[in-house]
């Protein structure tokens, strides 16, 4: 396995690479349609009538909780009314499937946004929710690579691609320009609803414009809501939200972060929850673990979700059962959910909540205050994935599928081996 050096995916937990190939470098999204992303939708659900109208949206260049809220605002209706099963990249062409209760097709139709396009698919009796998909495939496009032996490079990676790269959780779950979602996240859990919202609005990164960098200074130095509202650019909707509820209701933090939509703020409290997967993903290749090698008291988690437990009588078949794809190696993901820790990776997980004073009590708090359960859940370590790629000059093209909850960009980090600044 080969180390990370850059800062930033040191932040994030993201520590190894799979290959000890030479990376290829290059930059993602030079253009939205180099990353392009098309939902895999699970076979139709709820019957073929219903309340809920079933649209196929596609979006280039949108954040998706934005062109929800943008769409709602067309239609008339509350952005809590329309439903998706998976969130897509911003900086992309992407296209999925979405849910709006009570509207119809000819409503749908009179709305009109730049680089957004709707159409009616079907109806249903059932909303769409974070989940309901089998995957997503991706044909991205990685420009300006290093030429010297691409085409030997993007083959070897392709093939360890294809055996098992780290599973981490990638930049977007963080946030690409300004990666503070756990952070918020963390404070969510700890009960402490005021820095949770200072760290929202207040904290500054350097990868956003300087105008923006300096309110967000600004703010948290002299809690001046005022001054923040009148300097903020209209488009950053979501902290003025939140500051212009403080203005009306001082020091009431809890119902800040109310006026965020629900998936935004349950995205937080994931976001904590992914950072811990991968500090101990990353933990377990520091003690010497790997990806597919079996050790006693590893998880296990099948494809049809059932788990088991590594022994030392049945680790010579688990090996087997994992090079054919059976099941995979897997970590646990915090919640409030009790269970019994084995592996040496739950004990990795357990010791990095100590450090942060968390623990099952607090996220049972946390799923109250959010409105979203957060009960826990098994992960793969390991992310793989049949690669079809070409090398165009010195641009390299992939395509490639992968189910829900796993990041394109980890495949793409593999191959590129780049500042992560370059994916975003």
């Amino acid at each position: 396995m080969k180390q990370s050096t850059y800062p930033l995916e040191l932040l994030l937990g993201m520590k190894y690479y799979a290959s000890d190939a030479e990376g290829i470098g290059g930059q993602l999204r030079v253009d939205p349609a180099d990353f392009i992303v098309e939902e895999i939708p699970l076979i139709k659900k709820g019957g073929s009538s219903g309340p809920y109208l079933i649209c196929r949206l596609t979006k280039t260049n949108w954040e998706l909780q934005h062109a929800i809220k943008e769409i709602a605002k067309r239609l008339g209706i509350s952005h809590r009314r329309i439903g998706w099963a998976g969130t897509k990249d911003r900086n992309a062409v992407t296209r999925q499937l979405i849910s709006i209760y009570n509207i119809t097709g000819d409503q749908v139709s009179e709305v009109r946004l730049k680089d957004i396009t709707l159409e009616p698919v079907g109806q249903s009796n059932e909303a769409l929710s974070l989940g309901d998909l089998l995957g997503n495939r991706f044909d991205i496009m990685i420009r300006d690579c290093q030429p010297a032996d691409l085409d030997t490079r993007v083959h070897a990676t392709s093939e360890t691609v294809c055996q098992a790269v780290p599973n981490y959780f990638g930049l977007q779950r963080f946030g690409a320009t300004r990666p503070v979602t756990h952070l918020v996240g963390e404070w969510i859990l700890r009960g402490d609803y005021e820095k949770a919202v200072m760290t929202y609005v207040g904290l500054a990164f350097p990868g956003e414009p300087d105008h923006v960098r300096s309110v967000r200074t600004a703010f948290s130095e002299t809690r001046d809501i005022q001054a923040a509202l009148f300097d903020l650019p209209p488009q950053m909707s979501y902290e003025r939200a939140m500051l212009h509820y403080l203005y009306t209701h001082p020091d009431d933090y809890q119902g800040a972060l109310h006026e965020l939509p629900p998936k935004l703020l349950s995205m937080f409290v994931s976001a904590f929850q992914s950072y811990i997967f991968n500090c101990a993903l990353s933990q377990r290749f520091d003690d010497g673990g790997s990806l597919t090698e079996p050790r006693a008291g590893d998880r296990l988690i099948f494809a049809n979700g059932r788990t088991d437990t590594v022994t030392g009588t049945n680790s010579n078949t688990v090996s087997i059962h994992i090079r054919r794809g059976r099941c995979s190696i897997a970590l646990f993901m915090p919640g409030k959910e009790q269970y019994e820790t084995k592996s040496d990776g739950e004990l990795a997980t357990q010791s990095l909540l100590a450090d942060f004073e968390i623990t099952a009590r607090d996220f049972e708090r946390a799923s109250a205050f959010v409105r979203t359960k957060f009960d826990g859940a098994w992960r793969p370590v390991a992310l793989r994935t049949d690669i079809e790629s070409s090398v165009i000059q010195n641009d390299v093209r992939l395509k490639f599928s992968l189910p829900p909850g796993h990041y394109a960009t980890t495949v793409c980090r593999e191959f590129m081996k780049a500042d992560p600044v370059r994916m975003v």
